[in-house]
This record gives C-alpha cells, structure tokens and sequence, in this order.
C-alpha cells in the first residue's frame, strides 16, 4: 500500500511550534495511522479522539481511500449568553484527512469501517484474484498441480 505524503506537514508543525496555535479550519491536518494485514485482512487504524461519529466520511473512489474528520469544539464560545469564557484552548479542531492508494489486490467493495474508543478501524478483504492458487498444467502425460 502506498501513502500519500503532505509536503506541508513539516511546516505546518513548525508554525504551531512557534505560534502556538494547534489544528486549522482552513487546510486538512493529518491523522495518526496503522496499517497491518492480519490473516486475509488489511487492516487500518486511525486515531481520531474527541470526534463524533457523524462527523466521520470515508469515501473510496478506484483505489483512492479518503477519510476526513472533524473536531468541534466542546465548549461553545459564540454563546449569546456569553456564560462560556475558553481559559486554554490546546486540542486541534477542525478538519483532519487522510488519503490512501490502496493496491489492486484489496477488494475496495467490502471495506468495514469500526468506530470505538476514538479509534476507526477499516478492514479491508484481501482480494479473491490476489490469494494463492493451484494451476492445472497438462501435457503429454497428464495433468500436474502447479502452486501459483
């Protein structure tokens, strides 16, 4: 499985370093993820604590997998009472993202897609075309199994 990378991430860390601001409403950030295969599974984990589930999309289009999320704010600072006054602000909000190309040996048509604890986890089948298989080889003398 290949990943697409941020060129921006690195600079994006720095910005928050210095000013001290975390997350964006404006440009997608990242999610922290595993990726492992178990047994005749893939499976990928995202951490996405703190995000409703109603606010989780996951699309696939081809072999382009799309995940986006969005962290809202516990405490409503617009209130008009005005009773909510944020005193330290340091959780990320707003949009997270990530994409993935996923290979041609994945069947994308049955993805599960879990949410528990603030973690996703997606479960992707390995594709039937994909797993090992026995070939006939015939000839003169017959017909011999061959492992493909």
């Amino acid at each position: 499985m290949l990943m697409r990378t941020d060129p921006f991430r690195e600079l994006d860390r720095l910005a928050q370093q210095l000013t001290g601001v975390t997350g964006t409403w404006s440009r997608p950030s990242t999610m922290p993820m595993d990726a492992y295969r178990e047994g005749e599974e893939y499976v990928i984990a995202l951490d996405l604590p703190g995000v409703a589930e109603d606010a989780i999309d996951i699309d696939v289009e081809r072999n382009m997998l799309t995940v986006k999320a969005e962290r809202r704010p516990a405490a409503r600072t617009d209130d008009v009472e005005g009773d909510v006054q944020m005193e330290l602000s340091e959780r990320p909000l707003g949009v997270f993202s990530r994409q993935l190309v996923l290979a041609d040996t994945l069947d994308t048509e049955r993805i599960k897609a879990d949410y528990e604890a603030g973690v996703l986890t997606l479960r992707i089948p390995i594709a039937e075309r994909a797993k090992p298989r026995k070939i006939a080889v015939g000839g003169q003398s017959g017909h011999r199994q061959i492992s493909g």
